[in-house]
């Protein structure tokens, strides 16, 4: 049987080292390709591209991840920047939204990780509170990743995917404030936060705030494989 093709967005880096030389990268941790094939998936790195060619880009995928990174500029919700908001990453979130849009107006299932949960909330016209704290490792420790438990809305298709509560790997200090219209929450933790939203309806649409491709459990990408299994082809938009 063939495995759904699932792309996954990537991190944009201006400076990595490469034996001698110092260039720029896309990169993506290993954590995703490895969930996605136990998910029983294929995955494809989506490095960022010109916001014109996300639409060709996912009429080619069975579904499409958006990966954690950087925050997203504030600018994309109105909002004025908090200095402990991180600096913008404007290729990231053109491409990104763009791939968000192209998934939402095709049908293509979506599943946005973190960053990707974030900025499907801000695509919906929602909005995203810019820090808090708690949601990393210990003390914050910078790139220590902490657990908590999150539990689901019954009813939704996160909850039909998982079954009660569950403890998950994370590290973030923003997270969803107003949900966009079109989404709903679907697990919150346990200081109320909004620890996932989807949108209700046929198609497949759902993001997560914590880190699955940081632990073992595989159970929201094998729902977004399954998903992906079901698609009906897309054509490619015409040039």
């Amino acid at each position: 049987m063939n495995r759904p093709l699932i792309g996954i967005s990537t991190y944009l880096e201006a400076s990595v080292r490469w034996g001698s030389w110092d260039l720029p990268a896309a990169l993506l941790p290993a954590g995703y390709a490895r969930l996605v094939r136990e998910a029983g998936g294929l995955a494809v790195m989506l490095p960022p591209d010109s916001p014109d060619l996300a639409a060709s880009v996912v009429a080619r995928l069975d579904a499409v991840v958006v990966a954690g990174g950087p925050d997203v500029d504030p600018a994309r919700y109105g909002a004025d920047r908090d200095a402990r908001t991180g600096p913008p990453a404007p290729e990231r979130d053109g491409w990104e939204a763009a791939l968000i849009g192209a998934a939402l107006e095709s049908g293509t299932p979506l599943l946005g990780i973190c960053r990707g949960m974030q900025l499907l909330n801000v695509a919906f016209g929602g909005t995203l509170t810019q820090h808090l704290d708690g949601h990393r490792g210990p003390d914050g420790a910078t790139g220590v990743f902490g657990t908590h438990t999150v539990t689901p809305v019954a009813g939704t298709r996160y909850a039909s995917a998982v079954s009660g509560e569950c403890s998950v790997p994370t590290y973030h200090h923003q997270a969803v404030d107003r949900i966009g219209p079109g989404l709903v929450a679907c697990a919150h933790a346990a200081d109320g936060t909004v620890e996932a939203v989807e949108a209700p309806g046929p198609e497949w649409v759902l993001g997560v705030q914590w880190h699955p491709e940081m632990g073992d459990d595989a159970r929201v990408m094998r729902a977004l494989v399954a998903a992906a299994g079901l698609r009906e082809p897309v054509a490619e938009p015409a040039p």
